[in-house]
């Protein structure tokens, strides 16, 4: 399935049926006075969450909604039936932004969760309501309400336990692959993920899942590369799982290059739990007493060496990922 993160649709409700002019002919009545039924209300869009999704796709395909106008009154009282209203599917964390994006509408993250975006108009009135001692034979009406049209924004942020952070390049979609089973996309240059791949680590008594978000670099908060439109769904996070290539000099420029883009997107993504793992390590010269101190020294917390080629040191990750969740070890495998 593809994703797709963003997506802008035009809504249009329904217009509301009008009301009906109409008098009663009856054998043996001979005032038989107004009887016009009012009109019914036009359809309402409403967008629910859905847990079994986590793309926008549908949307790319289905950019326009419209809904179905209530039925105009007719004569003896009848009203007209309500058009039925239109429910639109959206995955849990899609938020629901105006036309130009100035303003959030709504934020939808439960499961199940609805929300009328657009009221379908009510239906008129009919000339039985328009009745008096002094008019007895009214002959007014009113016209149903009409719909509701315009743009929306609609924005996905998924949920994730744990988000896969690192420069370009660094073996986050191999880690992914191995400790998970996503199929993501695996090659020898840069921005190979063109878009968050969600994982699940599974066991008998726990599962948890895991993002791994495209590569990050310098300016990615100004456009550069792909940009921040990725940033945002680390923001749902818990933990993020910093992946730097163990490989690769200046070990501590390249652990600030994507905490500094972190900060200058939303500085409260630094304040997030971070797990820092130094991959490749099948490949690196040097000892991994030092790789650890020379991070361990400026950051202040623990680092984990691992190879996920070799599959060397996944065990502990996973077990640290598990602890920083408040998963209890002992369910663990």
């Amino acid at each position: 399935m593809k994703f797709l993160d963003q997506a802008k649709i035009f809504i249009t409700s329904g217009k509301g049926g009008d009301g009906c002019v109409s008098f009663r002919h009856e054998k043996y009545i001979e005032y038989g006075g107004p009887d016009g039924g009012n009109g019914g209300k036009g359809s309402n869009i409403i967008v629910e969450t859905n847990k079994n999704l986590n793309t926008l796709i549908d949307f790319r395909y289905q950019q326009h909604i419209k809904g179905k106008n209530g039925k105009p009154g007719k004569g003896n009282n009848k009203t007209g039936a309500n058009a039925k209203d239109i429910l639109i599917k959206v995955p849990p964390g899609t938020q629901i932004l105006s036309e130009d994006k100035s303003e959030l509408i709504i934020d939808m993250i439960e499961d199940k969760k609805r929300f009328i975006i657009a009221e379908g108009g009510k239906g008129g009135i009919g000339n039985n309501h328009f009745k008096s001692s002094t008019n007895r034979a009214p002959r007014q009406f009113t016209e149903g309400d009409l719909g509701i049209e315009k743009w929306i924004w609609l924005s996905l942020k998924i949920f994730a336990d744990v988000g896969i952070i690192g420069l370009p390049n660094a073996g986050k979609s191999t880690l992914l692959s191995k400790i998970s089973s996503a199929n993501p996309k695996i090659a020898d240059y840069p921005f190979t993920t063109l878009h968050p791949v969600l994982g699940v680590i599974k066991n008998e008594n726990f599962d948890f899942i895991l993002a791994d978000i495209p590569g990050i670099i310098k300016g990615a908060h100004e456009g550069r590369g792909l940009g921040d439109r990725f940033l945002a769904h680390i923001e749902r996070c818990k933990i993020l799982l910093h992946i730097i290539d163990s490989s690769s000099n200046n070990l501590v420029d390249k652990y600030n290059t994507v905490r500094n883009e972190l900060k200058k997107y939303d500085s409260d993504l630094i304040n997030k739990k971070e797990i820092i793992a130094l991959n490749k390590f099948d490949i690196c010269n040097r000892q991994k007493n030092d790789l650890q101190r020379e991070l361990s020294e400026y950051t202040g917390k623990n680092i984990i060496v691992i190879s996920s080629i070799k599959r060397v040191g996944l065990k502990e990750l996973i077990l640290n990922l598990t602890k920083e969740l408040n998963i209890n070890e002992n369910e663990i495998i």
